[in-house]
């Protein structure tokens, strides 16, 4: 094999691994670690360097342990439901505002629109929040469902859409309209069984 496709290997597995080191989500740095210590490995082996491709084999492993861990952990989902003025709320607000409006660009908070708020408990840790008001048709309009950046695995998103949807039926709602006002939210809303309605808007019906 000619010795320049195998330096682009070692360049490519420390890119990866380097990429690695910048997410916030622990899931995310987990994939992508393990595949930057499995192409290091390859390299290492590759060009002879036994404990090169050794030490990231048993990375890799780590990596491999620790995302069974994470997928076969069953944490406690539950919700703590807030008063619209509630003073912790508006902190937590304005002290992730600058991540909020990358997912929710121009988000300003308005406590006289909420009639559902809540944040989001695993394992009593405040992993995100969600804000939404009643409208006509028996619709729930989301306002706000802000993760923390370290659960970021879809987790919520299924809490509150599926496990909790027999709570919003109870409670006379017949579909969650939202709207995707960034790609990554729009993405997010997507894997969790919303569509494009006719308006433009991201709906999905709780009755299905």
């Amino acid at each position: 094999m000619d010795i320049s496709v195998l330096q682009w290997i070692g360049y490519l597995a420390s890119v990866i691994i380097a990429i690695s080191m910048t997410m916030n989500s622990i899931l995310k740095f987990r994939w992508i670690n393990l595949v930057g210590a499995l192409t290091f490995a390859t390299y290492g082996f590759l060009i002879g360097a036994m404990p090169v491709g050794f030490l990231n084999a048993f990375i890799a492993m780590v990596d491999v342990y620790y995302l069974n861990t994470i997928y076969s952990r069953k944490e406690v989902f539950e919700i703590l439901e807030i008063k619209p003025d509630n003073r912790y709320l508006i902190r937590f607000l304005k002290f992730h505002d600058k991540d909020i409006q990358k997912f929710f660009p121009g988000f300003t908070y308005k406590p006289e629109m909420n009639t559902v708020s809540f944040f989001v408990l695993r394992d009593m840790a405040v992993a995100g929040i969600f804000l939404a008001h009643r409208e006509e048709d028996h619709c729930l309009v989301v306002g706000l469902d802000y993760v923390l950046p370290e659960y970021r695995d879809f987790k919520n998103g299924r809490f509150i859409y599926l496990r909790l949807r027999n709570r919003f039926i109870g409670e006379g709602f017949k579909k969650v309209i939202a709207e995707g006002k960034s790609e990554k939210y729009g993405q997010y809303l997507r894997k969790l069984g919303f569509s494009v309605n006719a308006t433009g808007l991201y709906e999905k019906t709780l009755d299905k």
